[in-house]
């Protein structure tokens, strides 16, 4: 009984006097700097999600042409509404990679609403669509500048899980790679909103119902 104890007493020291050498301490801190960046890009993102309402609306009230357009922006920031978008969201690659997709795809869809905006003279010069507008590209601003911190902070932390003799530390409590931003280029049809996947199983591909909106860039 009392070698079990001592045994036990001294593994304690051991790992007490083991972790700080390990990098334990860095990849903690490492891993909450991943997750308050992370937090930053949700909240932003929650911020255009907040615009996008108003800015449909003033849009519809001078653009009845663009009808199509704006039920496509309608119904993926309900899609978006209805994602899990959690702290361990990125804990999971494919769930984050799904995320990343919806919203560029989002952002994509509103960019080439605001080009189509330029053939109505009347709604551009209205105070409320261009003080929304403003709102709108300060958001996308802070958008680029949370994914950046993100991308650093991750790129910190899955370097320390890396290196020796963090590597070992990091096997031994479990610390995986975190996923990364990935560029919009790299998704397939990314100017086409209707396409974006939402569910675990890819969808179907069809030739004519993921079609762009009729106007033109």
């Amino acid at each position: 009984m009392k070698s079990t104890r001592f045994a036990t007493f001294f593994a304690l020291l051991l790992i007490i006097f083991f972790l700080p050498q390990c990098g334990y301490n860095d990849i903690q801190r490492n891993e909450e700097s991943v997750k308050a960046a992370w937090s930053e890009v949700l909240n932003q993102y929650k911020r255009r999600y907040d615009l996008i309402p108003n800015l449909v609306n003033i849009v519809k009230g001078y653009a009845d042409h663009e009808k199509e357009t704006l039920e496509r922006i309608t119904e993926m920031r309900s899609r978006i509404g209805s994602m899990q978008a959690t702290p361990e969201l990125i804990n999971d690659p494919q769930a984050f990679q799904r995320f990343q997709q919806s919203q560029a795809a989002m952002g994509n869809a509103l960019s080439r609403l605001l080009l189509v905006v330029e053939n109505y003279p009347d709604l551009k010069a209205n105070q409320n669509f261009r003080d929304l507008q403003a709102q709108y590209e300060g958001t996308e601003n802070r958008i680029a500048v949370a994914r950046n911190r993100y991308i650093k902070a991750v790129q910190e932390y899955n370097t320390s899980i890396k290196t020796f003799p963090n590597v070992i530390t990091a096997r031994m409590f479990g610390f995986a790679e975190k996923p990364t931003w990935q560029p919009e280029e790299s998704f397939e049809d990314i100017s086409r909103p209707p396409e974006v996947n939402f569910d675990d199983e890819p969808a179907p591909q069809s030739d004519n119902s993921d079609a762009a909106p009729a106007q033109p860039q």
